[in-house]
């Protein structure tokens, strides 16, 4: 298992924070990934990501990776889980407001965890150094875009 964390500040208010990154929108135009949710978002809530706008009533293809809330504390905590066939993410974001009362914005701590599934221990020993760099590179990309999501609206 590989983690990274990371935190930036940004100067929204939490709550534009949480509606930027944490709701499942059906199409994220920063990501480029569409959002297939069942049901009201909370924890238990599943969902399937797409790459690309999914248009109209199209149904995510077979095998598209599908995901779990595994927590949602509303405009503070979300984590989910995303299963792949060979590998597993979990994404944590983190909301806090920076100076008294939010005065200074949000800190927005990300932390990203890379599990691989089967295979063997020589193979994931090799490929830990590349995996390592993976991780830290995919929490820098959230981190750097955050105002991106931010500018969106969404």
């Amino acid at each position: 298992m590989t983690t990274a964390s990371g935190t930036r500040r940004v100067p929204d208010r939490r709550a534009d924070v949480w509606a930027a990154l944490a709701v499942l929108h059906p199409y994220c135009a920063v990501c480029d990934v569409s959002y297939v949710v069942s049901g009201p978002t909370r924890k238990g809530t599943t969902f399937v990501c797409v790459p690309g706008e999914l248009t109209g009533d199209a149904a995510p293809p077979a095998g598209a990776p599908r995901g779990t809330i595994l927590e949602w504390t509303p405009a503070r905590v979300v984590v989910t889980r995303l299963e792949l066939t060979p590998e597993t993410w979990t994404t944590r974001i983190e909301l806090a407001d920076a100076g008294k009362g939010g005065a200074d914005g949000t800190d927005v701590t990300i932390t990203v965890t890379h599990e691989p599934v089967g295979g063997s221990r020589v193979a994931r020993l090799v490929q830990r150094g590349s995996l390592t760099r993976l991780v830290r590179r995919t929490v820098d990309s959230e981190l750097e875009r955050l105002p991106e999501h931010l500018a969106a609206g969404v």
